[in-house]
């Protein structure tokens, strides 16, 4: 059995996040440099059975798409390049930078902890994968 993997996608950053072999609980994992991005998904998924990764899907309120798609577009053809036989599936991603920054108050960090980016990235991609496991 091989574990779901999350991105969420930024031109900066991307946070990512997975399940357990199960599939029954999504964690977050990290939050990379999206530069580094790549990298960190050969290692990653050399030393892990990935079956499936979701990648955000950035959309507006009138469900056209966010300027990030055209580079996210760019890194999925790379992805295809790297592991053509992993399968990727998109997920709409509107409103989990707001969904987890409120996650952040409701579970009482501070408001220092609650500016880091990064932080936020990971439980976006978090957010995204349990709203896979939802609706699958």
């Amino acid at each position: 059995m091989g574990r779901i993997l999350a991105l969420d996608y930024g031109s900066k950053r991307t946070g990512i996040a997975i399940t357990d072999e199960l599939k029954l609980i999504a964690s977050g994992l990290t939050t990379v440099s999206t530069s580094e991005l790549m990298d960190f998904l050969k290692k990653y998924i050399a030393s892990e059975k990935v079956e499936l990764v979701l990648v955000g899907e950035p959309k507006q309120k009138d469900g056209t798409h966010s300027s990030i798609e055209e580079e996210i577009q760019k890194f999925l053809k790379k992805f295809f390049n790297i592991f053509p036989n992993l399968e990727v599936k998109r997920v709409d991603e509107r409103y989990t930078s707001k969904m987890a920054f409120q996650t952040m108050i409701d579970s009482g960090l501070k408001k220092k902890q609650r500016q880091n980016k990064a932080l936020v990235d990971e439980i976006s991609a978090t957010i995204i994968l349990q709203e896979y496991l939802y609706n699958k």
